[in-house]
């Protein structure tokens, strides 16, 4: 628990380090479930048999695709949204692989700086 708070304050360059790239992570992500719901619901809201017809809908199906790669919701029906689709899930999947290196490096700095060589 003394680590997490050391890098919500950064009192090392290393926790600051940590700190930076998951709050650019979490900024980076927030402004693609915003991009991305406003696109599903323009590629999905008219295609017959959508379960995404307004506004409310394509934030959840898009937050739920970035957060969990699923999502209660039918995929989607057309060519535009089944493209975005893939496409939040390779973000998923990127974000989940930059925060276990993040992390990884985090532990490795932390590590050299308790006991150096």
């Amino acid at each position: 628990m003394r680590e997490a708070v050391s890098v919500a304050r950064a009192v090392s360059p290393t926790h600051e380090h940590l700190r930076t790239r998951l709050a650019a992570l979490l900024i980076a992500s927030l402004f693609v479930d915003v991009v991305a719901s406003v696109l599903i619901l323009f590629a999905e809201r008219n295609e017959p048999g959508t379960q995404i017809t307004n506004l409310g809908d394509a934030v959840f199906w898009t937050s739920a695709q970035l957060l969990t790669v699923s999502s209660s919701m039918v995929n989607p029906l057309s060519t535009w949204g089944r493209v975005l689709d893939v496409a939040l899930e390779f973000w998923a999947i990127t974000v989940v692989t930059v925060v276990a290196g993040s992390f990884g490096a985090f532990f490795h700095r932390r590590g050299l700086e308790k006991d150096p060589l």
